[in-house]
């Protein structure tokens, strides 16, 4: 694995638990624009997540083969 796809995939880490970590704090009492956006980013950041995490297994994996 290069320091390129290690950076990515940490780079994922970091947007996917931010994006969980808002979307937990929904579960307290909050008025309706705060719902709003921490719903919004919450989802935005955890699919970025998930979105950098593939493309990151994808480059380790064409990395590797030959």
């Amino acid at each position: 694995m290069t320091l390129q796809i290690a950076i990515m995939f940490a780079v994922a880490l970091v947007f996917a638990l931010v994006g969980a970590g808002l979307l937990l704090a929904l579960s307290r009492p909050a008025g309706p624009a705060k719902v709003y956006v921490f719903r919004m980013v919450g989802i935005m950041a955890v699919a970025l997540g998930v979105v950098l995490a593939i493309s990151a297994s994808a480059m380790w994996q064409w990395s590797t083969e030959s």
